[in-house]
């Protein structure tokens, strides 16, 4: 068995990669304790950031520019962006994506070629376009349509599928993709591809996939109680099998706005010594790049 692991890891250095941070996101625990390694404030108009992946040294976040509130069940006005970021916070590319009252990205992910990036109404029950976008050129190709808001997506290479999330995060869609990368059923009823979270204590901001038909996720979750609020975050990871929470952890951080770590952007990577996370909580001129170890125990 030692020596078909070795194998497996000598012949796929990506599955190896996949184990080591899937093993230790399982290590995350109620008491781990979060070593901050960085606060890079972001040199420019981050608005309100909303998904974020690392793809070499570099950094793309998505964000919506609110223009004009929705308020009461209206789309409002804004503009969908995809930043590209280095490891000092400068802006070094950006692109707009959606169109008309689509301009809300959500959660974004990286599948080792393309960055998928939804971009909805900013408002449940709605709309929403699915793009991928390719790193080095920031060419956004639209790939399908939906009719509801779809917050973040994932792509599962491994089934050829993709994973949205809802408003809330309170639902679950899949969509089939071919070779080619065509979605084979882009025109069913959100009723026909619906699928509830059994999962309540947060909600999903930002997922990616983590290979083994796994997802991590990150989000937050506000509970009152006597006139007191308190803004809780964790990370989930979630079978993109049956979209069953496998592992759930609450991460106890704050920026110093006192909104949790969680609440919006991240990134997870596997280190010679655990697990280092990325984080973006703030909004406008308080937007930074937090950068912290997670200190594991065998």
């Amino acid at each position: 068995m030692r020596y078909t692991l070795i194998a497996i890891a000598l012949l796929c250095p990506a599955c190896s990669l996949a184990q080591n941070l899937i093993t230790d996101i399982k290590k995350l625990k109620n008491d781990t304790q979060w070593q901050q390694v960085a606060a890079i404030p972001l040199q420019f108009s981050a608005y309100h950031p909303q998904g974020m992946v690392k793809v070499g040294e570099f950094f793309y976040l998505s964000s919506v520019e609110v223009k004009a509130s929705p308020v009461n069940g209206s789309t409002g006005n804004g503009t969908g962006h995809l930043f590209k970021i280095d490891s000092t916070g400068k802006l070094i590319d950006g692109i707009t994506l959606g169109e008309g009252t689509m301009y809300h990205p959500g959660g974004i992910d990286y599948d080792g070629e393309y960055i998928w990036v939804p971009v909805a109404e900013y408002r449940p029950n709605s709309q929403s376009i699915i793009y991928k976008v390719n790193p080095a050129t920031l060419k956004a190709t639209e790939v399908m349509r939906f009719k509801d808001h779809i917050g973040g997506i994932v792509h599962n290479t491994g089934s050829h599928t993709l994973s949205g999330i809802s408003w809330g995060s309170r639902n679950f869609y899949e969509w089939k993709l071919t070779r080619r990368g065509k979605v084979k059923n882009a025109g069913e009823s959100p009723e026909k591809l619906r699928i509830a979270n059994p999962s309540f204590y947060i909600d999903y901001q930002d997922c990616h996939n983590v290979g083994q038909n796994l997802m991590i996720c990150s989000g937050l979750q506000r509970y009152s109680h006597n006139g007191h609020t308190i803004r809780l975050g964790g990370f989930d990871l979630i079978s993109l099998k049956d979209h069953r929470p496998v592992h759930q952890v609450p991460v106890r951080l704050w920026s110093p706005t006192g909104a949790p770590m969680t609440q919006n952007p991240f990134w997870v990577e596997s280190t010679p010594k655990g697990i280092r996370a990325y984080f973006c909580p703030d909004d406008d001129k308080a937007a930074t790049l937090y950068i912290y170890d997670a200190v594991l125990k065998p």
